[in-house]
């Protein structure tokens, strides 16, 4: 049997966030901070997205956040995400922050008694209650933002606290599903830094034509040690020229544009025309500086014109603030008209354009391109001028054959952390609840880890 205790009864200490000033200024202290939409990245120890503010002096040294905290959102939501939602912040994101932390203003920070109950433990308690819809009622939607009344559920409810071994048990089985998803995003990362790192040492920088040139003779050196077998990098050292013409590119080179390679695919649709469970991407599903496109959602509630695609192509958020904002599409979709869809003229060089379209230099060129007073975008007719060096076909077919087996374990990846959120979320409520015991849980587990 568990106690049942208030959820007040098991906090040592609480607050609601800052916000603070956008600029540094006397008795201002320089804080990460972390809101609402931030949660679903914190979640998996990315804080890239948490702004930084400067926080009064007294107001963070009373709000600094500690690892095994839990945020809880109290302000704001959406009609179809309520308040309510949470967030553990474990050790890991701590590690990745280079200052201290708070929440924002619209979010509260939970302080666990360690001696009464996990912080762990609370957190996935706190997410199952959410998932069900069991704190809704604490929702409250009048006029303006929408709040949820947490001196009410934290004085109201009360919370199954099992042993300690049990409870440490649940929080450790559920978190393994959130670390099998981070670990993936990580090699995520990983991958697609190899990528952009071979794309820009051949096509921008033309590092193995300027090693021949500056004296390198074996392969491996002369393609930059990005290729590490011998054989396949003699194969690809020998499509380098060892010499730069007058216009400064490989020799067989010649100078061209995006347009030259890619074009638009993205094919109209009316609401009519769309299935209920066709995958739907809009800019908020959009990644933040990287290709791995992981979100989207049943086109149930479309009302108006989409944007058809398919896997593989390129999706690109063409307002201002979305310019960084570039996926590889996981699944065939349609998507917000305010994202364009792109793809390689010829297949083989759809890695080359994926990596040309998502580096810095593209998107500056976008952002400086980009028309309009309330909200500047770009178009395809702006994007398709952007200059880059076009290679022999080789070339080109031998990026590909490097970048797309790279390319496509981040799609493979990214299917496995969908399948992996869907058990972790099926299993979550029963868990708690008793419905499905510990062992069975781990059997489901083991069957999609």
């Amino acid at each position: 049997m568990a106690d049942l205790v208030p959820l007040q009864d098991l906090l040592i200490f609480t607050r609601d966030g800052e916000w603070g000033k956008g600029e540094a200024g006397p008795d201002l202290v320089k804080m990460a901070v972390i809101r609402g939409t931030d949660f679903s990245a914190v979640r998996y120890g990315d804080v890239s997205s948490a702004p930084v503010r400067y926080i009064p002096k007294k107001a963070a040294d009373r709000k600094t956040l500690r690892p095994g905290d839990i945020l809880i959102e109290t302000a704001g939501g959406t009609k179809d995400q309520p308040t309510g939602r949470t967030v553990y912040l474990n050790q890991r994101v701590f590690d990745m922050l280079d200052m201290p932390a708070t929440c924002a203003s619209f979010a509260r920070f939970l302080r666990v008694n360690r001696e009464l109950v996990d912080p762990n433990y609370l957190y996935w308690y706190l997410q199952s209650i959410y998932s069900t819809g069991a704190m809704f009622p604490y929702h409250i939607q009048h006029t303006g933002v929408a709040r949820f009344q947490y001196t009410d559920f934290a004085a109201q409810w009360r919370v199954p606290v099992p042993d300690r071994e049990h409870q440490l048990a649940i929080a450790a089985l559920l978190s393994s599903l959130d670390d099998k998803i981070e670990l993936n995003r990580r090699t995520n990362e990983t991958l697609e830094a190899m990528a952009q790192a071979i794309f820009l040492d051949w096509f921008v920088d033309f590092g193995p034509t300027r090693r021949k040139i500056d004296g390198a003779t074996d392969p491996v050196e002369v393609m930059g040690g990005l290729v590490s077998d011998p054989d396949r990098a003699r194969e690809l050292a020998a499509l380098f020229p060892a010499v730069l013409g007058d216009d400064g590119l490989p020799e067989g080179w010649r100078e061209g544009t995006l347009g030259d390679v890619a074009r638009t695919v993205g094919i109209s649709v009316l609401p009519a025309q769309i299935s209920p469970n066709t995958p739907y991407i809009g800019l908020e599903h959009m990644p933040r500086r990287s290709i791995a496109l992981t979100e989207w959602e049943a086109a149930s509630k479309v009302s108006s014109n989409k944007s058809a695609f398919r896997r593989g192509q390129i999706l690109f958020g063409k307002l201002r603030p979305y310019f960084h904002k570039v996926g590889l599409a996981p699944v065939d979709g349609v998507c917000s008209t305010d994202i364009i869809v792109l793809d390689a003229i010829h297949g083989q060089a759809r890695p080359m354009v994926t990596a040309c379209v998502s580096t810095d230099e593209f998107i500056a060129f976008t952002d400086q391109g980009s028309t309009g007073t309330k909200m500047p975008r770009t178009s395809w007719g702006n994007m398709k001028k952007y200059q880059i060096a076009l290679a022999t076909d080789a070339v080109v077919a031998s990026f590909a054959a490097v970048a797309s087996p790279l390319m496509d374990k981040i799609v493979a990846a990214i299917h496995e952390n969908r399948t992996l959120a869907a058990t972790r979320d099926l299993l979550l409520p029963r868990l708690m609840s008793g419905e499905i015991r510990l062992r069975d849980a781990e059997r489901q587990i083991e069957a999609v880890a």
